[in-house]
């Protein structure tokens, strides 16, 4: 009778013990959520006084009023650097997170000249399953020290020995070009960038995986289709939650596009490592291999994946924008074209011999439209900082937390700084004596 006692008393002890415990979780739950709300509303308050562009509902913020497809989206936000251009910042709220979007030169230098506003947006942990903590997302000091580690491999020697590769591959480019003289026009933007993407595999990694021969390379459609996803997330902050993510279609083709970029990776550092040190043109990833930190630490095999991953998405795509739009403005612009056509002449001749470094040195006029196509199209048009402390931007008090969103594209367009600023003039590149007030006015050509 008193074990039957006990057992029952037993029973209720475990059960009251469970229920203190869901309630202790519960409670601390719901004052998590308060605190969270308080805070929510107390930036809203204190940030009312910034312009924005339209009502932010609680919340969603300006989620529902942006455009879902990437390029509706960036024109969208074009359109309002324009129209608000007499307003030195704009405030958008994305989900509950506050931005502020500028634009005009005084205020972009106020975050890019500060030392402690150097944190990473936020928003690149949507990067983080790809790309993971290397030099693109991580911030503070690992990318300190991951940069220290990493500058000896971009050293200009290095990438001379890569120039063989990049006239094998222009060369594959040219004849294929070549079928489309003195017919109709045709969007060059594909040929382009599987040539970047050949340049970028073989210099990154040392495998050629003729990209420009194989048009439907599994590879290449993930790289594109997981930039599209993940930019897509960052609009649509109900999408934020991995859990909830991976409940969707677009979770599950994530998931399979990750799975198809690290076995890319991977089966390329394998093999790579066990075979870099007889190779004579060492590749990027040959280099990772070799570099350590202050301490003699090499770099581990998830560290070197991060560094290649980074290295290839943010290096061909915005490679192969830059040429793109290059070539658009010369076609654009037959008297620019014209010009460097005399100095190709004047450098090579009648010779189809590669290209030296030498030669790229004389091709001055040359690097004056690349960098006036920079200025009007930057291969970086929009990038952002978290604000690790308050700051005064403008006469305006901006919050810790908040994401100051930095926009080249409008930035490199305000007459105050470029005279007739949609005008193609490479001559300005070259001017001696062009005098910028503002040394972040032409921010894409060293971010």
């Amino acid at each position: 009778m008193a074990g039957l006692w006990l057992g029952l008393e037993g029973q209720k002890l475990l059960l009251w013990g469970a229920a203190s415990v869901v309630s202790l979780a519960g409670a601390s739950l719901v004052l998590n959520l308060l605190q969270w709300a308080a805070s929510y509303a107390q930036k809203w308050r204190q940030m009312r006084r910034i312009p924005t562009v339209a009502r932010a509902y609680p919340l969603l913020g300006h989620a529902l009023l942006m455009k879902r497809d990437g390029r509706e989206f960036f024109q969208q936000i074009i359109q309002y650097t324009e129209e608000y251009r007499h307003i030195p910042l704009l405030k958008l709220w994305v989900g509950p997170v506050p931005m502020v979007a500028l634009y005009n030169a005084e205020n972009v230098e106020v975050i890019l000249t500060s030392s402690k506003q150097i944190d990473k947006s936020s928003m690149y942990k949507f990067l983080e399953p790809w790309l993971g903590l290397g030099l693109l997302t991580s911030t503070g000091n690992k990318w300190r020290s991951r940069r220290k580690m990493l500058t000896p491999t971009f050293h200009f020697t290095i990438l001379e020995g890569f120039l063989d590769i990049m006239n094998e591959q222009a060369n594959i480019l040219v004849k294929k070009l070549e079928k489309h003289v003195n017919q109709e026009a045709f969007n060059c933007f594909f040929y382009i960038t599987l040539c970047a993407l050949d340049i970028i595999c073989e210099t990154a990694m040392g495998k050629n995986i003729g990209a420009q021969s194989n048009d439907d390379s599994e590879y290449v459609r993930a790289v594109y289709r997981m930039s599209e996803m993940i930019f897509h997330r960052i609009k649509m902050p109900w999408l934020w939650l991995d859990l909830w993510y991976l409940m969707f279609k677009e979770g599950w083709e994530h998931k399979k596009s990750l799975k198809i970029l690290h076995t890319f990776t991977n089966d390329r550092l394998i093999g790579r490592s066990s075979a870099h040190s007889k190779n004579k043109r060492r590749a990027f990833l040959d280099l990772l291999l070799s570099v350590t930190d202050d301490e003699g630490n090499r770099l581990s095999h998830e560290d070197i994946r991060e560094e290649v991953d980074t290295f290839m998405f943010e290096g061909h795509d915005t490679t192969a924008v830059a040429i793109n739009w290059s070539l658009y403005l010369l076609g654009s612009n037959p008297e620019v074209q014209k010009k460097v056509d005399n100095e190709l002449d004047d450098v090579f001749g009648k010779s189809v011999r590669p290209a030296t470094v030498e030669d790229l040195k004389k091709l001055r006029y040359l690097e004056c439209v690349i960098k006036e196509t920079l200025r009007l199209f930057p291969s970086v048009p929009i990038f952002a900082r978290s604000l690790s402390e308050d700051c005064e931007v403008a006469g305006y008090r901006v919050l810790k937390g908040t994401e100051a969103v930095i926009i080249p594209y409008a930035l490199h367009r305000d007459p105050r700084y470029f005279p007739n600023p949609e005008e193609f003039q490479p001559e300005r590149q070259g001017r001696r004596g062009y005098n910028w007030k503002y040394s972040h006015q032409m921010v894409d050509l060293i971010i």
